[in-house]
C-alpha cells in the first residue's frame, strides 16, 4: 500500500540544482560566452571594475561560480549557503484537503538574465548610434562585414541582428507602439537625467518624457531602423 504524508510546500532551492548551475557558469566561462560575464560582474566583487574580456580572460574556477551562486541566493558563501539550506524550516501550506501520496518536489531552472535583440539594417550604424547616442558600449560584433552585435550600458544589454528588410511595418509600428525593448532605471531622479542626456545627445523620441497614470515617468527613443526603446523610472 502507498504511504500518505500531509502537503508541504518546500521555499527553497535544491542544492543539487544548485551544483549544477555552478557547473554551468564555469562552463561558460571556459567558452568565453560574453553574456556570462556581466552576471559574473554583477555578483562577485573583486570582478566589479573589471570589462567583459578581462573577466572571461581571468582565472575563475568552481569555488568562484559557487560563491557566485551563493551570492544570487542571499548568501554570503557557498558553505553559507549549504548551512542555511540545511536549517531552513520547510512552510506547510495554510489549508490542507486531504492526504496525498508522498513526492518529491521537482528542480526549478534560475533564469540570470535576458537580452532583448534588435532587427537592424545596419550594425555598424546601430553601434555608432547606441554607442554615440545613448551611450552604450560595444561588447562584440561578430561577422565581415559584421551581421551581429551586443552594446550595454550599465546592466543592460541589447543584441543586434542585422537583417535584409524590416520585419515590422514601420507605419504600424509607429501607430501601435509596438515596442522592441524596455529599460528600467533605478530611480525618479535618474530617468530625468537621462532624458535630458539624450536631448542634449541630439536623440529622435517618438515620445518625450511623460508621467504616465499608473505611477510610472518614461520615454520612448527610435532608433535608425525605427525600433521604439522605452526608457522608465519610477515618477517620484
Amino acid at each position: 500500500m502507498p504511504t500518505y504524508d500531509l502537503i508541504v510546500e518546500v521555499h527553497m532551492p535544491n542544492l543539487e540544482n544548485l551544483k549544477k548551475q555552478a557547473k554551468l557558469i564555469l562552463r561558460w566561462h571556459r567558452e568565453r560566452h560574453y553574456p556570462v560575464a556581466a552576471q559574473i560582474r554583477g555578483h562577485l566583487p573583486r570582478f566589479l571594475n573589471m570589462p567583459d574580456s578581462e573577466i572571461l580572460a581571468a582565472s575563475f574556477t568552481l569555488g568562484d561560480a559557487q560563491e557566485m551562486i551563493a551570492r544570487q541566493q542571499g548568501f554570503e558563501s557557498w558553505q553559507a549557503l549549504k548551512t542555511g539550506l540545511s536549517t531552513m524550516p520547510l512552510k506547510p501550506k495554510s489549508s490542507l484537503s486531504k492526504a496525498t501520496p508522498s513526492k518529491a518536489s521537482p528542480p526549478k531552472a534560475t533564469i540570470v538574465g535576458a537580452e532583448p535583440q534588435l532587427l537592424v539594417a545596419d550594425i555598424q550604424r546601430s553601434c555608432e548610434f547606441f554607442r554615440e547616442k545613448l551611450g552604450f558600449t560595444l561588447v562584440f560584433s561578430y561577422g565581415k562585414p559584421p551581421y551581429y552585435a551586443q552594446v550595454a550600458r550599465d546592466a543592460a544589454r541589447l543584441n543586434l541582428r542585422c537583417v535584409e528588410r524590416p520585419v515590422v511595418e514601420s507605419t504600424v509600428r509607429d501607430r501601435e507602439e509596438l515596442l522592441s525593448v524596455s529599460i528600467t532605471v533605478a530611480t525618479a531622479d535618474d530617468i530625468k537625467l537621462l532624458f535630458l542626456e539624450f536631448q542634449s545627445a541630439g536623440v529622435a523620441f517618438h515620445q518625450t518624457l511623460k508621467k504616465q497614470p499608473w505611477g510610472a515617468r518614461n520615454f520612448v527613443v527610435k532608433d535608425p531602423d525605427g525600433n521604439l526603446l522605452l526608457f522608465a523610472g519610477s515618477a517620484n
